[in-house]
């Protein structure tokens, strides 16, 4: 005589269950809300919210270049201020006078002329 074997539950993700989709997300999650929450600090600090581009982002000297970069990119409306920014280089200065904007012309003006006034009082 034949001998019956039960078919063996199969283990998913250590979870014995029902080889049915569903019910196998019924138990994981289940499971899920079975294990402890988070603990209370992480959830109290979230994450930092994206950057707004401002005039006083645009001409922080602590602003980090990559930052600077993206203002010039992306806000044509501040690349003049981007100009009065000591941490601006030169690959910068030229890529904001190439692309414009309002008052990006005056801006570089200016700031050719504070160079060159400075200049002739040495």
């Amino acid at each position: 005589m034949a001998e019956h074997r039960r078919p063996r539950k199969r283990m998913t993700h250590g979870i014995p269950g029902p080889q049915n989709t569903r019910s196998r997300l019924r138990l994981l999650s289940r499971s899920l809300l079975d294990t402890p929450a988070a603990p209370c600090a992480a959830r109290l600090h979230p994450p930092e919210p994206p950057l707004k581009f401002t005039p006083l982002v645009a001409c922080d000297r602590e602003t980090p270049m990559n930052v600077l970069w993206n203002i010039a990119r992306q806000a044509p409306e501040l690349r003049r201020w981007i100009v009065a920014n000591p941490r601006a280089d030169a690959a910068l200065l030229e890529y904001i006078a190439q692309a414009g904007g309002p008052g990006v012309t005056e801006a570089i003006e200016t700031l050719l002329d504070s160079l060159e006034s400075g200049k002739h009082e040495d």
